[in-house]
């Protein structure tokens, strides 16, 4: 063999060398995702993470939530309740999903990711034939193994010795706690989780043994990825677990961990409620919406809508054409009640931006008795506590933020009441403006965090 033949040789094994590297290095695209929520909760919950994967180049046709229509679980799983589901109704309502979006895409399997109760439907779903149908499943803060273990009601979802759980958790003959043929990944806190406790701190009984720990997320089978410092729904909806998502599915480490603006994003969503004591994500039908921009250097608020619209059946909003740069609120009227979501800019576009007409606060006190304003002021995609992530209003720390371990996602927040008076609230790197009110049963006023 001549030195140029072997010369060529080894120009071409680089050459394919380099090649192979590239295609490794190269994020797998081509999966679409489906994001599933948890109890209580609504597809609204992913946008953030939805940007994130956009602006890490995930194609937008290729991401999907699902909106379960009551999403709220059962007492016991095996008793009707109204405005409450089954795990039966979760998982064939996600089943049906899946399908659509099969057909939608024309692939062949999907991704699944699910936060909290989410992630015990696709469990549900993967064990009773959908495994067929999915590459990747990841469960962020999902209560695999309960928030408690009791003997009594073993009707309930959620019990780690109940009859639902102990089936999913049924192990195969390798010991496994998983469906073969899926990839599956847990994402579970280091001891913030508030459904993963030893004891019954996030039910007020911190004297009570949950028959739990904090390992309670993690299955054997899995990837099981412990993200310290983070509380139950930051497990999904933070950029340090959307950079865990990205790399399991993707294959490679996302370049980004902040959303890329558009220029004019154009918003629009579904108007939600409320009924017999349980939140759904039922179409509200007569409620008028007006979104007014914000001014916030100088504090005011514009007293013209840049949009306005009345829902009809479908309960559905937008589109609007919104400036990402600018803050608004997005004022609800509906029976004779005002309900504001005063939000930060949103930089991209989302067809997700559901609005709930929200019942009063059980914890407000009557302001005007009381010669005080308040806002609730809500983390929908995380957890407050003092120590962690000081909240001020007005520059000065918040004293009626909850303290300790992270259990509530909204609390009431008492200010000075100066009639017309805008309200500065800032977590982390985030700030929104808002008008305290003296009187929720009349206007609801909610500083509405995305992180």
């Amino acid at each position: 063999m001549t030195l140029e033949r072997i010369g060529w040789k080894l120009v071409m094994a680089l050459f394919l060398g380099a090649m192979v590297l590239q295609a490794r290095s190269q994020p797998n695209t081509a999966v679409p995702v489906i994001f599933v929520h948890g109890n209580g909760d609504d597809s609204a919950k992913w946008i953030g993470i939805i940007w994130l994967f956009e602006s890490n180049g995930y194609p937008a046709d290729k991401l999907f939530a699902v909106r379960f229509p009551h999403p709220n679980s059962r007492a016991d799983d095996s008793r009707d309740e109204i405005n409450r589901s089954s795990t039966t109704d979760e998982a064939a309502e996600l089943s049906a999903f899946v399908t659509r979006v099969l057909i939608q895409t024309h692939a062949r399997k999907v991704a699944l990711v699910g936060s909290s109760r989410g992630g015990l439907t696709i469990r549900n779903y993967l064990l009773h034939g959908g495994s067929a149908n999915v590459a990747y499943a990841l469960l962020s803060g999902t209560p695999n193994h309960g928030v408690l273990a009791t003997d009594k009601n073993q009707g309930g979802e959620f019990n780690g010795k109940g009859n639902f759980l102990t089936a999913l958790n049924s192990p195969s003959s390798d010991g496994s706690e998983v469906v073969s043929g899926v990839r599956m990944m847990t994402l579970r806190s280091d001891k913030l989780d508030k459904y993963a406790q030893p004891t019954g701190i996030a039910f007020g009984t911190p004297q009570m043994a949950t028959g739990v720990t904090f390992e309670g997320p993690a299955l054997r089978g899995a990837s099981n990825v412990m993200l310290p410092n983070l509380d139950h729904r930051e497990l999904a909806f933070y950029p340090t677990a959307f950079a865990e998502m990205y790399k399991f599915i993707t294959g490679t480490s996302p370049q980004r961990r902040s959303v890329t603006p558009e220029d004019n994003p154009t918003l629009s969503g579904l108007i939600t409620g409320f009924e017999n004591g349980a939140f759904t994500n039922l179409p509200v039908s007569g409620a008028h919406l007006s979104i007014y921009p914000i001014d916030t250097a100088k504090g005011i608020e514009s007293s013209t809508p840049a949009y306005e619209t009345t829902t009809k059946e479908d309960g559905r909003w937008g589109s609007f054409q919104a400036a990402s740069v600018q803050e608004y609120d997005f004022d609800l009227e509906y029976q004779g009640r005002h309900v504001h979501f005063y939000k930060a800019p949103l930089p991209r576009s989302t067809t997700l931006l559901n609005l709930r007409f929200m019942p009063v606060p059980r914890t407000a006190e009557s302001g005007s008795a009381a010669q005080i304003s308040q806002i609730l002021i809500a983390r929908p995609q995380g957890y407050f506590s003092r120590e962690r992530d000081a909240v001020q209003i007005d520059g000065k720390l918040s004293t009626d933020e909850p303290s300790g371990l992270p259990l509530l996602d909204s609390f009431v927040a008492k200010v000075p009441a100066i009639s017309g008076k805008l309200t500065q609230v800032t977590l982390r790197n985030e700030t929104i403006w808002a008008r305290p009110s003296e009187d929720f049963s009349k206007e609801l006023p909610i500083v509405d965090f995305l992180w």
